[in-house]
């Protein structure tokens, strides 16, 4: 293209110079030509952000995401701008004819996939121009950081306060269980009369003493693996803000359950019977007792009556869930293998006749089906748009936690501190060159 402009100007004797013909060419823009675009379209103020402090040329702004803008080290601080920049870059690509791949394409851009939108954004002449964009969501791939399907949420506040208030709330519902744990113990039924019930799988599975310590090191690695994951995610304190309110819902549903109907004991080998408490400190300091050993028998703490149903379960299965949700979809082997820690931890449970078939079914059943309700709702932001007065009646918790969340929050992780200083460029770097090996 080059050679054959220079070629017909030299024929025609015309004298054409370099940075004429760079003008059609972005993608062979210098800092200075990328300033003077800059400048034409109104963004002056970032000149020296981006060409003198970052040495963004023409390829380099061509590949410049809205995500590039927002986040370290650009960090533009003020919304519009970012997204009229964002618009601008885009339509340079269009106007000019230059492709890239869809990996550079901006997700947050995701959102607006089933809309049409106007923006007014001038050309690279320096003229105004109405752009109408209309982007369909199945022609844009998602970014290597983000394998979630669905819009990309373009409001990522962590709203700490709202993260503090569901740490409130499950940790009132933590301490209404541990109290109701103890109530449920005085009504625990004599298992002289009142023997455990017939169970399919129980009666046919042999009794194995140690099996209930390994379900609970199961859950403590699939622990241990939500923690790492949520230290380096980007978005922690929202996914933390997520299984909070879960985790209290679930438990507090468990709450009920235990009030309503008290279980005989499912197998003869649990020493359980009604231990009534005298005085209501008794009461109180037995549920302190329950609520900082967090149940665990590897914590020294045995309870009998709460069966219907296994708060063991309801962990290995949220565990398993978020470490899914929230790590790249390519971590096939991770996946495999919380899911194999879930599935044995259940087996466990059965093997040590701590529970009924039931009472795991139930748990299971009950904290995935809200786990996958909830993130259904979470990601098609339409559903609450289009009927807010509903949403709100129907999820208020959920309502108020999401209210700010628009959409698939994406895996992106980070170094949390801002020192050592390699280890926070080494992230950001890792996430460049992903984007670069697909092009």
């Amino acid at each position: 293209m080059f050679a054959l402009l220079t070629s017909v100007a030299l024929k025609k004797g015309i004298k054409l110079r370099i940075s004429e013909v760079t003008m059609t060419r972005p993608d062979l823009w210098t800092t200075k030509e990328v300033g003077q675009w800059l400048k034409d379209n109104g963004f002056a103020e970032y000149i020296d952000l981006l060409c003198n402090k970052h040495d963004i040329d023409g390829p380099a702004l061509l590949r410049l995401t809205e995500t590039d803008l927002k986040e370290w080290p650009l960090q533009m601080q003020i919304l519009g701008h970012i997204k009229r920049l964002g618009h601008c870059i885009q339509e340079l690509r269009k106007k000019n004819k230059y492709h890239v791949t869809s990996e550079d394409i901006e997700l947050e851009n995701l959102k607006q996939s089933s809309d049409s939108y106007e923006y007014w954004c001038k050309s690279s002449e320096s003229v105004p121009k109405r752009v109408n964009r209309s982007l369909s969501a199945s022609s844009v791939e998602s970014d290597v950081s983000v394998e979630n399907f669905g819009p990309i949420s373009t409001l990522l506040d962590p709203e700490l306060f709202k993260t503090l208030l569901a740490f409130f709330y499950v940790f009132t519902v933590f301490l209404v269980t541990s109290f109701v744990m103890v109530i449920v113990h005085d009504r625990v039924p004599d298992k002289h009369k009142y023997p455990p019930l017939p169970d399919l799988i129980l009666d046919n599975v042999p009794f194995m003493p140690w099996a209930f310590e390994a379900c609970e090191l199961c859950g403590l690695i699939l622990g241990t693996i939500w923690v790492i994951t949520l230290f380096f995610h980007k978005y922690r304190f929202i996914i933390l803000r997520r299984m909070f309110s879960l985790a209290g819902t679930i438990f507090l549903l468990r709450c009920v359950t235990m009030l309503i109907t008290s279980l005989s004991v499912p197998g003869i080998h649990l020493e359980c019977q009604a231990q009534p408490y005298r005085t209501w400190s008794a009461r109180f300091e037995r549920a302190f007792e329950i609520w900082r050993g967090m149940g665990m028998s590897l914590q020294g703490v045995r309870t009998c009556g709460d069966y219907m149903f296994s708060g063991h379960t309801v962990w290995l299965t949220l565990f398993n869930f978020f470490i899914t949700e929230y790590t790249p979809r390519n971590f096939v082997y991770l996946h495999t293998f919380t899911w194999v820690l879930n599935l044995f931890g259940l087996f466990f449970i059965l093997a040590a006749h701590e529970h009924y078939s039931i009472d795991v079914f139930f748990a299971f059943y009950i904290a995935s089906r809200l786990f996958l309700y909830y993130h259904t709702l979470a990601n098609n932001a339409n559903v609450m748009r289009h009927d807010r007065k509903r949403a709100k009646a129907w999820f208020p918790l959920f309502f108020f936690f999401e209210s700010k969340v628009d959409g698939v929050i994406p895996n992106d992780y980070e170094w949390p501190f801002s020192w050592p200083k390699f280890l926070r460029e080494a992230f950001a770097k890792k996430k460049y060159k992903q984007k670069l090996h697909l092009k």
